[in-house]
């Protein structure tokens, strides 16, 4: 379509400010930013809308056009929303790079112009697709109760008899049947440009928000998997749809991305067909044209980690193309939600990353106190008293060509802290409302606050704790790790005040070495767990750490296989009781007798006395380290 025909819809409300000599380019998308730079998501030929959120004064319009005329923009649209009138240094700046401009009367919602420009560009729409959009673009224009993505897939039900689930890639629900308490943000702004829009086409729907921005994108024909049945969660996660079952379909997922198969990727558990699609954040998402694919140069590795999943109970392998267009479209949508939510995340991150800052620099507590308070109403409303804190650390790393681990370790920790917790207050999906995680480097660093900690009286202990913090994620994240990536977490104890944040700190990155000590990709570590020699492993060079192993064991292992004597459970089980022979015969099932008799074997074996203090400890770090 060519600009001058945008002028001749009156209920676009456009009106041109300069450029009418360029009218007649051609526009072949639509994008939405507020970003001061949006260059990484330009491919040109698009019709950028904006609400002037970049402009501070007058100095900013000529970069900002200078970027998008670099990029090929065909033209630029000024909401009046936020500043009324559109400033004039933006007008110039438009002129002296010729750039057509135009003004978006504030009655007119962003997500009609992008509504308009979709259609128009991906030509004819799909019998199915016009009760989809049309109402929800009632939906869009009626304010800002939107409802969320709940809406959208309630949209899909209603509309297309299509039963669909919003999932994380942990394989948390997030939005669907049974998703309950998933607390929901309206998915627009109201009638003018004051929220994130959206907009919808037969070749896909598109919106943008302050974070990013995005178009229309066709769909794929996908391939088809299969998996087992139900393993790890268990419990209700929706009507038809287990805990278990959303683990399954994330880590199918995960596995698909990773593999480069194209998407929608379809999946075959207990006989029924799953369609998964995935949604990424608007900083992972290109902007593309309608009806032309995505190109992206950025490693998979960098994004997969993060990708929400849309799982329609369908076999997409079966639909027209016109129905994968709408698909794609309605993916687009929540795209917009989530890059809201990103949004949202933005003022706890920064909370993060300044406490951080203090606490490695050395700044005195009072000062870190400060902070801390000011943190304390964001992520814990209304609590009265200053929370105790827990720190959890967090590092992804990648074999091979080094892929940026610092944001992906960061998405992936808020994304593990947000999942149910018993250690942490009102777990669900609101859990990551108060959570400010800060990446460095290649580490992730979360504060989580805690409006009550302590040792309880028979030796449990609330918070966070380590094993739990990865018991229903780690099958999904393994499978998105692959076989060249590994996940390391440490948790520390929790500290009442400023000062203590900083041994918090240390505590949890010890603990996060002494996982990356074990064998698998998905590991983590406590506190209670870095007794002294402990603290000293993950130090220990890994050919040292086997030979010193493969010295006191192998003999032991290498006459198991031949006799099934079971004498490393036994070694086991006897430096567990202390050297006490009662407990151990007892533990064991074994007259003292027996034991004895195994116990004598192993020193025969290995040349060492378990009655001297040395020898233990020799046999408890090798096996520790094995």
């Amino acid at each position: 379509m060519r600009l001058r025909a945008l002028l001749d819809t009156d209920a676009l409300g456009l009106k041109l400010l300069g450029g009418a000599e360029e009218l007649d380019r051609t526009v072949r998308g639509v994008m939405t930013t507020d970003l001061r730079d949006p260059s990484r998501y330009l491919s040109g030929g698009e019709l950028v809308l904006t609400g002037l959120a970049w402009r501070r004064d007058a100095a900013d319009a000529e970069p900002f056009v200078r970027i998008l005329a670099q990029a090929g923009v065909a033209a630029l649209a000024a909401g009046e929303a936020e500043l009324g009138a559109v400033p004039e240094d933006l007008v110039r700046a438009c002129a002296r790079h010729r750039m057509p401009l135009f003004a978006v009367h504030e009655s007119v919602a962003f997500a009609t112009i992008t509504e308009h420009v979709v259609r128009q560009v991906s030509g004819e729409r799909a019998g199915d697709l016009a009760a989809v959009v049309d109402r929800h673009r009632r939906m869009m224009t009626a304010g800002p109760a939107g409802g969320g993505p709940d809406v959208v897939l309630d949209l899909l039900g209603s509309d297309l008899d299509l039963r669909a689930w919003l999932l994380s890639p942990t394989g948390r629900l997030i939005a669907g049947p049974g998703a309950g308490g998933t607390a929901a943000g309206g998915l627009t702004g109201g009638p003018g440009q004051g929220g994130t829009t959206a907009g919808a086409g037969a070749g896909g729907l598109a919106g943008g928000s302050n974070a990013g921005a995005t178009a229309a994108g066709a769909g794929a024909g996908g391939t088809t998997a299969g998996a087992g049945g139900a393993a790890g969660r268990t419990g209700a996660a929706g009507a038809g749809l287990t805990a278990a079952t959303c683990a399954l379909l994330a880590a199918e997922h995960l596995a698909a991305a990773r593999s480069g198969r194209r998407g929608p990727h379809r999946v075959t558990l207990d006989g029924t067909t799953y369609s998964l699609f995935p949604i990424r954040a608007g900083a992972q998402r290109p902007a593309v044209a309608a009806g032309r694919p995505a190109q992206s140069g950025r490693d998979v590795r960098e994004t997969v980690l993060s990708d929400w999943v849309l799982a329609v109970e369908a076999d997409a392998g079966d639909w027209p193309e016109e129905r994968l267009d709408l698909l794609q479209g309605v993916t687009q949508l929540i795209a917009v939600e989530r890059d809201r939510r990103d949004a949202a995340r933005t003022v706890r991150r920064r909370l993060a990353q300044e406490v951080l800052e203090l606490v490695q620099t050395g700044a005195p507590p009072a000062e870190i106190a400060a902070r801390l308070r000011v943190a304390a109403p964001v992520l814990l409303p209304g609590l009265g008293a200053a929370p105790h804190w827990q720190v959890v650390v967090a590092r992804v790393e990648w074999d091979g060509a080094p892929a940026e681990s610092g944001p992906v370790a960061q998405a992936l920790l808020e994304e593990v802290l947000a999942e149910p917790s018993p250690g942490l207050p009102h777990p669900g999906p609101e859990a990551s409302d108060r959570i400010a995680v800060a990446h460095t480097g290649g580490e992730a660093i979360a504060l989580v606050p805690l409006p009550a900690v302590a040792a309880e009286h028979d030796g449990t202990e609330s918070g966070i704790l380590a094993d739990a913090l990865l018991a229903s994620v780690r099958d999904p994240l393994s499978a998105g790790l692959g076989d060249d990536g590994r996940l390391t977490l440490g948790v520390s104890a929790a500290v009442h005040s400023a000062e203590g944040l900083r041994g918090a700190l240390e505590e949890a990155r010890h603990a996060r070495r002494v996982a990356a000590a074990r064998p698998g990709s998905v590991c983590a570590a406590g506190h209670q767990e870095l007794a002294s020699h402990v603290l000293l492993l993950p130090f220990v060079p890994d050919d040292v750490r086997r030979a010193f192993t493969a010295r006191l064991l192998d003999p032991l292992r290498d006459y198991d296989r031949r006799h099934r004597a079971e004498l490393i459970p036994t070694l086991e089980a006897f430096l567990d009781c202390d050297g006490s022979w009662t407990r151990c015969a007892t533990r064991l099932h074994l007259h003292v007798n027996t034991l004895r008799y195994r116990v004598g074997r192993i020193e025969q074996l290995t040349g060492r006395d378990l009655s001297r203090l040395e020898d233990k400890l020799d046999f408890f770090l090798a096996l520790r380290m094995s």
